[in-house]
């Protein structure tokens, strides 16, 4: 795999990123926009179904540069008892699991966007959940994250996004925050006895192949060496307009399937914690379609057994699934 040295990522403002943006998707505010039920190995060790609810709110404050999420998300705060019916709507429509993820595009402390005042109601509607999954900015894990966690009876976990531990690509991706500001969060919120799952970009915009190999890599590592339980690790994709606008000038190029799984077999044999790959649309990330269908399949076993599975040796590319394309 050879290796070039990308031009310098800009650092783009707000309003740049906001102008590139295409139009948003309509969404109901007493709705979920999407929810599914999938198998995740969990923390205890267990193959079991997850709920995932997509919450209708408001858009994040935050304006990184990657994310494409504000196309499902409303310009202006919920009603109050919107997000409960969501989630009782959700809950009701998907039927029973032990483990519950409400993702909201967003921060789910973030009062503009999950009021306040339905806090309480939707700590009733999980009480018979074992562990509830939120996603939330690591400036906004304060005292509001720490009150609801005491107060829910199943295991609270955190998502966030940390992104890259590289600092330089982390304020080019405008994120609001340094890896010190991510260490800070997950003490705080370790301290607290909630767990913390965080988000791995691999080989985000400015970066080569191989510099988007090894830093997805020292990611995973620092996000360990700091309390986190589970590492997902994400292709970085095109799809919000600046993403499309930078490919065209040369500062972005997605990452091919073999560094996902170059990335994936390494992290994965520490055995420190849960890695997961993110397998949506995977295929159009591999350079051959004769294998991929056996390499997509692969990285889902590996997904649910957390252990490294047989290679895939593809003799029309010539390539493997471990190491190379």
């Amino acid at each position: 795999m050879t290796d070039r040295r990308p031009p310098e990522l800009p650092v783009l403002s707000d309003a740049q990123i906001l102008g590139a943006r295409g139009p948003r998707n309509t969404v109901d505010p007493f709705r979920p926009y999407h929810m599914l039920v999938e198998a995740e190995h969990t923390a205890d060790g267990r193959v079991e179904d997850v709920a995932t609810v997509f919450l209708s709110n408001r858009e994040c404050p935050y304006r990184c540069l990657m994310c494409d999420l504000w196309k499902n998300t409303t310009t202006q705060k919920v009603p109050d008892g919107a997000i409960v019916t969501q989630i009782r709507h959700a809950i009701a429509e998907l039927g029973p699991t032990r483990h519950i993820k409400l993702y909201n595009s967003g921060n789910f402390f973030d009062p503009q966007a999950i009021p306040i005042a339905d806090r309480d109601q939707i700590g009733e509607l999980l009480h018979d959940y074992e562990t509830v999954i939120v996603e939330n900015h690591p400036q906004m894990c304060g005292s509001a994250c720490m009150e609801f966690a005491a107060r829910l009876q199943p295991q609270l976990e955190v998502a966030m996004g940390l992104e890259t531990s590289h600092e330089p690509t982390l304020a080019r991706l405008n994120k609001r925050m340094t890896p010190a500001d991510f260490a800070a969060a997950c003490q705080r919120l370790t301290t607290a006895g909630i767990r913390v799952r965080t988000f791995i970009l691999l080989r985000p915009p400015g970066t080569t192949e191989e510099q988007g190999i090894r830093r997805a890599i020292e990611s995973v590592r620092f996000a360990f060496d700091h309390g986190v339980n589970c590492c997902a690790v994400i292709p970085t994709r095109a799809g919000n307009g600046m993403m499309e606008h930078l490919q065209h000038e040369g500062l972005f190029e997605p990452p091919c399937l073999a560094s996902l799984e170059q990335v994936f077999e390494q992290t994965l044999s520490w055995q420190r914690g849960r890695v997961f790959v993110d397998l949506w649309d995977i295929a159009a990330f591999a350079r051959c379609r004769i294998c991929v269908d056996e390499r997509v399949a692969r990285l889902h076993r590996m997904n649910l057994t957390q252990c490294s599975q047989p290679p895939v040796v593809c003799h029309h590319c010539g390539g493997t699934s471990v190491g190379g394309d």
